[in-house]
């Protein structure tokens, strides 16, 4: 059987994350600006090899026979989550002009991709039937967009805490006003995300299963992610929620996450194991 090129791409996308993480943190160190620019510029080398990878995957699935969207199981899921971090880095840094959260976002791109190429398996398998839909693509697409927005928000928390900490000292960070205007627009933009995830999640299980909702320990963690994410925005709308206190639920709201996506799959036994 031919070699598949698409897990050393991913492979060297992990390098590339990994030296994007360095250069931000020479960044922080060092206050020149070289760092930060080179950090930036090979963050997005990093994400298009990244998506162009997942293209090539899905080349490779379809030469094997077996044809679908490389989002079926762990390790695809992995590798596109590490995109979504990523690509949403690229993207507030773009809209706020500040180059020094890379140093909190990137370990995550650089970590989630590690996870997929040096934990799991990148072997390319046949759709087992509940997964063979087009809702496949919309679902884990939606989802996994408002997990990277989560994720980018939890290091964004990180962050302002750092920030709030050591306010008396000096810091290339941005002002806690911006890290908050930032936390709070990236956890709008992923609640809307998930949110979606969450309605085509439960079209998706009435064409496999019958049922919208059937309390599966999956479906279930993932409304108390969206809880524990609704409440934060509405507390923040109203005025009751802001500074660490919001900075703090964004962290437990991202441990829901975790244990939503992680913590199900290997810990609790349900309809969405096998992912």
């Amino acid at each position: 059987m031919k070699e598949m090129i698409n897990p050393i791409l991913f492979q060297l996308t992990m390098l590339i994350y990994l030296v994007s993480s360095i250069s931000y943190f020479l960044y922080i160190g060092t206050k020149r600006d070289t760092f930060g620019k080179a950090g930036a510029w090979v963050a997005l080398l990093g994400f298009t090899l990244n998506m162009t990878a997942m293209v090539i995957r899905y080349l490779e699935s379809d030469q094997l026979g077996v044809g679908y969207v490389p989002l079926s199981n762990m390790y695809e899921s992995m590798v596109f989550f590490s995109s979504a971090i990523v690509g949403f880095h690229l993207l507030f840094e773009k809209m706020y002009q500040t180059r020094t959260l890379g140093a909190m976002i990137m370990p995550l791109g650089f970590f989630t991709m590690g996870v997929a190429v040096l934990a799991l398996s990148p072997e390319i398998r046949p759709l087992m039937p509940a997964l063979q839909s087009d809702w496949l693509f919309y679902h884990v697409v939606t989802s996994f967009l408002g997990y990277g927005a989560f994720a980018f928000s939890f290091g964004v928390s990180i962050a302002y805490l750092m920030k709030k900490k050591h306010q008396e000292k000096k810091s290339l960070l941005p002002d806690g006003k911006m890290l908050e205007d930032i936390n709070y627009k990236a956890i709008i933009v992923g609640f809307l995300f998930f949110t979606v995830g969450i309605i085509t999640g439960s079209i998706w299980a009435n064409y496999a299963w019958g049922s919208y909702w059937s309390w599966d320990p999956k479906e279930t963690w993932s409304l108390i992610t969206w809880i524990v994410y609704a409440i934060l925005l509405h507390s923040r709308y109203t005025g009751r929620l802001a500074g660490r206190k919001m900075a703090y639920v964004s962290v437990v709201g991202f441990a829901a996450v975790i244990f939503t996506y992680w913590g199900v799959n290997y810990l609790l036994s349900g309809l969405h194991s096998y992912t």
